[in-house]
This record gives C-alpha cells, sequence and structure tokens, in this order.
C-alpha cells in the first residue's frame, strides 16, 4: 500500500511546496489551472493557481497538492482535522525533517522520546499544515 497525503491550499500551494521541497528534495511537479481544458473563463486571479502539484517523499510516495477556486464556490478550511504523520529510516532524519518543515511554524509537541517508545514531535508548518514525526525506537 501508497499513502499519498493530498493537501489543498487557497492561492499558494506552489509556494508551500517550494518551501517543502527545501526539506524532501525531489522534482517538483506544478500544473496549472489555465492549463486544464474548459478553465479559459476564470478569473485571472486563478488561472496561475495550481491544478496539482506533487513532490516525492519516498519510495512511490508523493506529497500532493491543489489550490482551490473561490469562483467555483471552492472554501478553504484549515484546520485541525488533518495531519502528515511521517515515519523516517533514522532519528537523524526525523530530527532533520522536524527542524526544517516546523520552521515558521509552531511546535506543539518537540521531538523526544515518549511513552509508548517512539521519538516522536508534532507541529504546524507555517501554511497551517499539521504534521507528526514518528520515528519508531522499539527493537531499532
Amino acid at each position: 500500500m501508497t499513502l499519498n497525503p493530498y493537501l489543498n491550499f487557497d492561492g499558494n500551494a506552489e509556494e508551500a511546496f517550494r518551501f517543502y521541497q527545501t526539506v524532501f528534495g525531489g522534482e517538483l511537479s506544478v500544473q496549472r489551472m489555465s492549463d486544464v481544458p474548459g478553465m479559459e473563463n476564470l478569473p485571472d486571479n486563478e488561472k496561475n493557481r495550481a491544478m496539482h502539484v506533487s513532490i516525492p517523499i519516498g519510495k512511490g510516495q508523493y506529497l500532493m497538492a491543489s489550490d482551490c477556486l473561490p469562483s467555483q464556490g471552492h472554501v478553504l478550511n484549515v484546520g485541525n482535522n488533518n495531519y502528515i504523520s511521517v515515519t523516517p529510516d533514522s532519528r537523524d532524519e526525523a530530527d532533520r525533517l522536524f527542524n526544517g518543515l516546523s520552521a515558521g511554524g509552531k511546535v506543539e509537541m518537540p521531538m523526544a522520546d515518549q511513552f509508548w517508545g517512539d521519538y516522536f514531535g508534532s507541529f504546524e508548518d507555517k501554511f497551517g499544515v499539521r504534521w507528526m514525526i514518528n520515528f519508531p525506537t522499539n527493537g531499532q
């Protein structure tokens, strides 16, 4: 099974993904609303929004997103109902991801060994996306 988190933004999906690319690396792919057949009549301020944006984040896994279109009745509600849980391959990688992605955001739980046996931290990044970094230390 492959899990590919999909996010929605209100006009800043490409900006967010350029930031995420600084942490995860990989090639950024951006398709614009203006490239979609039938979208010729979008307001000018929506034509450059991302129809689909993605970066690779692991073996066969991608972080993906799009921008909403207010002219089509889309409303973005950023909240705490979604987290992206990342399980890195090492404690050092957990720290690198946590420090990189939380830059400019709000840390909820700093990276620390937890009572359930894992090295864990959580935060909201500067774009309002919530993340959990969880490195299983049992048997490591």
